[in-house]
């Protein structure tokens, strides 16, 4: 009798995690375009909209390095995040990088909070107005479902690699198998 391994069957991420995660691909380019606040010195002038794209527009000209940031926190990271969930999902990349893509989301769940905390500072001033707009509620919500993604996707969705399935072990080590009878 062969000397195999025992493996466990392979978990499969349900059909509506995917695509959820999807549509992250879609909904975060809207989410960064979107207003996600408005703001004007006096409110009888008009009050212009405010978005991420917007934002970081504005930080380029002045300060370089919290563009780097924001771009990293706001766009890179989510994004990212949510490209490695697709790809852990479809079995194309293994799960032991759930931890790292789920710190990712915690890095864009930061920027949310950073938003926050101006248009808080914004209003204590007393210097102008300042409104949130839908494109905040948007942003947070998808940082929020990568966040809940992730917490979701089943662990050791991934296939077994070679040396799991035919050496006996992550390591390789072990027997391999053979047609020999013992």
């Amino acid at each position: 009798m062969p000397n195999t391994p025992h493996l466990e069957p392979m978990k499969q991420t349900p059909f509506p995690l995917k695509l959820a995660n999807l549509s992250l691909l879609i909904l975060f380019p809207i989410a960064w375009f979107a207003p996600l606040m408005r703001a004007g010195l006096l409110p009888l002038f008009g009050l212009s909209e405010i978005s991420v794209i917007s934002g970081l527009q504005s930080l380029w000209g002045s300060d370089i390095f919290l563009a780097l940031l924001v771009t990293a926190f706001a766009l890179f990271a989510p994004y990212l995040k949510t490209i490695g969930l697709a790809l852990v999902h479809f079995n194309l990349l293994k799960d032991k990088t759930l931890p790292v893509l789920s710190y990712m989301g915690n890095l864009a769940m930061a920027d949310v909070f950073l938003i926050a905390l101006y248009i808080v500072v914004a209003k204590g001033v007393g210097i102008g107005k300042v409104e949130t707009a839908w494109g905040l509620y948007l942003f947070t919500a998808c940082i929020l479902a990568s966040i809940a993604i992730s917490m979701l996707t089943p662990k050791n969705s991934a296939p077994p690699s070679f040396g799991e399935k035919y050496l006996g072990g992550a390591n390789g080590g072990g027997s391999a198998p053979s047609d020999t009878p013992s």
